[in-house]
């Protein structure tokens, strides 16, 4: 998280701060579903219990996308994500203004995820799996969902680090 200390609340950051602690609730209850049809492919593949044919491998497909969605989104929010520190130790306005041009390129990735996301989730919207016959937008719409939080909580960033850099909160 960023140096800037604790960030007023407004409904603005009751809603984000809820909305990332509904995904870390979605996050374990995902993962805790994964290892049903998980289980089940594995007791498929060594004894002859279960058909090697059923729906368990789209649906640990399915949850697995979701399961790495929901987990970079949460990793956006607290800031968790992939950094590499090429930058000596900072604080301030110098530290604010590095992270703000490193969260830039974020933000990209996060337009892009939003956009392309869409056209990715229209493509599959009359389409669905081979096996469990589930609509294929239901995964392709994680990549826009996971697009747009990520704006939402870079732009939360954002105001804190500019915040800190025009000297609005003691760092």
């Amino acid at each position: 998280m960023s140096m800037s200390g604790p960030a007023p609340a407004t409904p603005w950051r009751r809603f984000t701060a809820a909305y990332a602690a509904l995904l870390r609730h979605l996050l374990v209850f995902s993962l805790a579903i994964l290892i049903i049809p998980v289980t089940l492919q594995v007791i498929s593949r060594y004894t002859n219990l279960i058909p090697s044919y059923i729906w368990t491998e789209e649906m640990a497909r399915f949850l697995f996308v979701w399961l790495i969605m929901i987990g970079a989104m949460v990793g956006v929010r607290e800031s968790q994500h992939f950094e590499v520190d090429v930058w000596p130790t900072m604080t301030g306005r110098p530290e604010a203004l590095i992270r703000i041009l490193a969260r830039l390129g974020t933000l990209a990735l996060a337009v892009v995820f939003a956009i392309g996301g869409v056209e990715f989730t229209r493509f599959a919207w009359h389409r669905t799996s081979e096996l469990a016959e589930l609509p294929l937008w239901l995964i392709h719409v994680a990549w826009p969902v996971a697009g747009i939080t990520w704006i939402v909580f870079l732009g939360e960033q954002f105001l804190d680090e500019l915040r800190v850099l025009f000297g609005r909160n003691a760092s």
